[in-house]
């Protein structure tokens, strides 16, 4: 829980410094927003390296749409800790790509992109993400065991295996390739070796009773060469060796720590927006997943109630505002009628 907790406070620090970029000192709870159309952003900000190699890893923040989002970026990146800030892009590497991404009516998705291999995979199914305009929270949680989850406001509505969810089991197959054909060659190699230290026994003879049709071709014993032959020593086999059999590569899933990322060392935005407005809030990284709960509860779990309150005393203001501007405007119909009809009305008089 305290190595939870320094991460947390790192990242909480990340908020509290780039929320000065664009709010007034007197917002005693605010966030990062975007306020220009057309850009692109990117900022980021450091803390202590870490791995989380053999630990569960959980990336959880908040987003709110106030502008209603129609085409535009709000997922966030882990970068490793050699990240250039300065020249923070679009090509600038990173471990992780997690949150909504929403353009036009096709795309309304939760990316989950991990760096593997000198490669970027995402996950294979469709997650939909969220479209109003009310903060929610995001949360991604990577397991030892290549579990995983995706939640948004504190519910599960993604799960599964990382190696099967992003694709992965090519590399598995590759990988087992690559060791049975790298068993074979070292079995080939220790074949040759075998023949090179043996030599039919050339005083041998098939025997009377050998019937080739039920014992197969006969072939002459193989005797052992002499230890030391022309002052050379032979070299020796160290292990038994089997020809044609497939030797399993039970360890792939550890060899391609497909959860674990050894250097993780900033975080950040790096996003395209046509609308901007965007608010985001509440990042937190840890290895704690029960921690991460509390951490929401505390945070988006007390403000989603007043928020939402707030939105509906809103809206009846606005359906308010709405209708007295509309009968301001017929009332004011209503008199340049009256006016017109007093003046022809006088006209006929005289």
């Amino acid at each position: 829980m305290a190595r939870a907790r320094v991460l947390i406070w790192a990242v909480c620090a990340l908020r509290l410094a780039l929320a000065t970029v664009y709010f007034q000192e007197e917002f005693l709870d605010g966030g990062l927003q975007t306020t220009q159309n057309g850009r692109f952003y990117a900022i980021s900000a450091r803390f202590k390296p870490f791995s989380n190699k053999g630990k569960t890893l959980v990336i959880q923040y908040t987003v709110k749409h106030e502008q209603k989002m129609d085409c535009g970026g709000g997922y966030i990146k882990i970068f490793p800790a050699d990240l250039d800030q300065k020249n923070l892009n679009g090509k600038s590497q990173y471990y992780i790509m997690f949150g909504p991404d929403i353009c036009g009516f096709d795309i309304k998705k939760v990316h989950v992109i991990l760096h593997f291999k000198n490669q970027y995979h995402s996950n294979k199914k469709s997650i939909r993400c969220k479209v109003d305009g009310f903060t929610h929270l995001y949360a991604l949680v990577l397991r030892p065991d290549l579990s995983y989850e995706v939640k948004v406001d504190g519910q599960a509505i993604e799960s599964g295996s990382i190696e099967y969810d992003w694709n992965l089991t090519s590399f598995r197959k590759m990988e087992e390739s690559s060791a049975e054909s790298k068993d074979w060659n070292q079995a080939k190699d220790a074949k040759a070796q075998d023949w090179e230290q043996h030599f039919l026994d050339a005083s041998a003879s098939k025997p009377s009773d050998w019937n080739s049709e039920l014992d197969g071709d006969w072939q002459a014993s193989l005797l052992q060469k002499p230890p030391y032959q022309d002052g050379l020593k032979p070299e020796g086999i160290d292990k038994d060796i089997w020809l044609h059999q497939k030797m399993k590569n039970t360890n792939y899933l550890t060899q391609y720590d497909l959860s674990e990322f050894e250097n993780i060392g900033a975080i950040g935005l790096e996003l395209w927006q046509v609308r901007s407005g965007t608010i985001f809030d509440n990042f937190l990284i840890t290895d704690d997943e029960e921690y991460a709960e509390n951490f929401a509860k505390a945070t988006w779990g007390e403000t989603k109630g007043p928020e939402r309150e707030m939105d509906a005393i809103q809206a009846k203001e606005e359906v308010k505002k709405a209708r007295e501007e509309d009968e301001e405007l017929l009332a004011g119909k209503f008199h340049m009628r009256e006016s017109h009809f007093n003046r022809y009305y006088r006209r006929d008089e005289l």
